[in-house]
């Protein structure tokens, strides 16, 4: 039997038809040619065939449509016609779990959009959504193909919207793996997760020299719309890698927390730390002083499976924290305030950055395990003029809205309004624990104190005695997880050191949780 590289003797018409299919084969597979292939590496990148053969397990991808070729007329390519155009699709699998994937590959044509690109994409969505399985798109494009005009503005729209209708269904991820710029942005905008590559990939939707031009700025690429820029100011970007290697094992790490799709549970993994451990490091983590912050990365590793917790938007709005950890082998998603940053305040960016996290979990029955430390929202008029009170009501939305598992741990300050809004019972959250360090009140004991005893403070022979005297009256009769627990706001004041067994047990309890949401077409959540 003749080999790929030999060629029969007396090749019949059949044979010769093999051998033509593998040339055009070969040809797609290096369609943008070697020197081009060299250019990729030579910036630090890999190609697209070269991402996806290491994101997916060794020998599963099946690609589709390698032999398309575009149907373009237009100046400077007409005559340049590579099968596979400038996308690589098809499926394969992570961890042996069937996943959909395309990756835009800058050697040919820049990875612009044009029309076959944008139907080999929209045809690999629509079988993820119809198999349902999450779609990864990786994207390196020079944007619209601009010798195709309209077409490839349309193509971006038909992508749009089966963004938005695979939404909530299937999970979608981006990889953003060198540039994205203008309409391209908003698929990943409009994905849940997108990760970056620092140093090699920048989104925006206009360059630094439209920047310049219009609005005199003087801004580099980096600056503009690097991967940090996004990952710490804009928050359009939930995870950041050091290299398309670490970029593609992250998001092989960030599906194992993943369902395929809505109707399906996360996986299980059959965990190898005792779920009935006990954290006595938590026993002494709370500082003496209630103003004095301490790590809430320490509780969230301390209650987790070993230790472990994919964080998401890591470097953006750090007063809260939102991620993925195990419990007893079961994702959870983890909500909780942070008092190392801003005192573990709500403001815009966090009440924004929690909502969405939130929204995500539900929509693919991810239980959410709630820590509470949050004195109140962020004063100031930069926040009341931002609109604190629209941002600050979506993550009260989203808490409310989850019909998944809810399981709510208040450690220490839970004040006024913004206890309400982090998952309290009063938001129908299934499980309630207090440690004995918690104070749930409407705000802090001295403004309490000042408010209420103006008057007698104002009198007094010794005010600042008179004031230390009403303080621990207050903490006393108020500021405490019993008067909570006694009208059963909260389920039970627990050692800190039970905090792992207490969440195993409540979850594994809420697993076959149930809840019916009256009939409608959708919310009208405060955008």
């Amino acid at each position: 039997m003749a080999t790929e590289e030999q060629i029969p003797e007396h090749a019949t018409p059949i044979d010769n038809q093999i051998t033509d299919l593998r040339a055009k084969k070969q040809e797609a597979m290096v369609a943008g040619g070697e020197g081009a292939i060299k250019r990729q590496h030579d910036r630090g990148k890999l190609t697209a065939r070269e991402r996806i053969e290491l994101f997916l397990d060794k020998g599963s991808f099946v690609e589709t449509d390698m032999l398309v070729r575009h149907r373009s007329h237009g100046f400077d390519i007409e005559n340049r016609r590579p099968n596979s155009d400038a996308v690589v699709t098809g499926w394969g699998t992570v961890d042996d779990r069937k996943v959909f994937v395309f990756a835009q590959d800058f050697t040919v044509f820049g990875g612009s959009l044009g029309e076959v690109m944008a139907e080999k994409i929209c045809k690999i969505m629509d079988l993820a959504l119809e198999t349902g399985a999450p779609v990864i798109g990786i994207n390196d494009s020079g944007g619209a193909r601009i010798q195709e005009g309209a077409v490839s503005l349309a193509g971006y729209g038909y992508i749009f919207d089966r963004n938005v209708r695979c939404s909530g269904v299937i999970p979608q991820i981006s990889a953003i793996m060198g540039p994205c710029a203008g309409g391209a942005v908003y698929s990943p905008a409009l994905t849940d997760f997108t990760f970056m590559v620092n140093e090699t990939s920048h989104m925006f939707i206009t360059g630094p020299e439209i920047v310049r031009a219009v609005t005199g700025e003087d801004v580099t690429q980096e600056e503009l719309g690097g991967a940090m820029t996004h990952a710490s100011k804009s928050g359009a970007t939930h995870f950041v890698a050091i290299n398309d290697e670490d970029c593609l094992r992250q998001m092989r790490y960030l599906l194992s927390f993943l369902p395929p799709n809505n109707f399906e549970s996360p996986p299980f993994f059959p965990p190898t730390d005792d779920a009935m451990r006990s954290c006595d490091e938590l026993t002494d983590l709370m500082p003496d002083s209630s103003n004095k912050p301490y790590d809430m990365h320490h509780v969230i590793g301390s209650v987790s499976d070993d230790g472990e917790f994919f964080e998401v938007h890591q470097h953006w709005a750090q007063n809260i924290l939102c991620g993925f950890a195990r419990i007893a082998g079961h994702p959870v998603g983890i909500v909780a305030n942070q008092p190392q940053v801003l005192a573990g305040t709500l403001d815009i960016s966090s009440s924004i950055k929690g909502a969405r996290f939130v929204r995500f979990c539900d929509a693919f029955n991810i239980p959410l395990v709630t820590f509470v430390d949050v004195p109140g929202f962020l004063p100031g008029t930069g926040q009341e003029y931002g609109g604190i009170i629209r941002h600050g009501a979506k993550l009260l939305y989203a808490f409310t809205e989850a019909t998944v598992p809810r399981v709510t741990i208040i450690t220490r300050k839970a004040y006024g309004g913004a206890y309400l809004v982090m998952n309290s019972k009063h938001l129908r959250a299934d499980i309630s624990f207090a440690w004995p360090s918690a104070e749930i009140a409407v705000m802090g004991a001295e403004g309490a104190v000042n408010i209420i005893h103006r008057k007698e403070l104002t009198d007094a022979d010794d005010p600042e005695a008179r004031r230390e005297e009403l303080l621990d009256d207050y903490l006393e009769r108020f500021s405490n997880p019993y008067i909570a627990a006694e009208r059963g706001y909260v389920d039970d004041v627990i050692e800190p050191r039970d905090t792992r067994i207490r969440l195993a047990q409540s979850l594994e309890m809420l697993r076959s949780k149930r809840e019916t949401i009256p009939q409608r077409k959708h919310g009208s959540i405060p955008l």
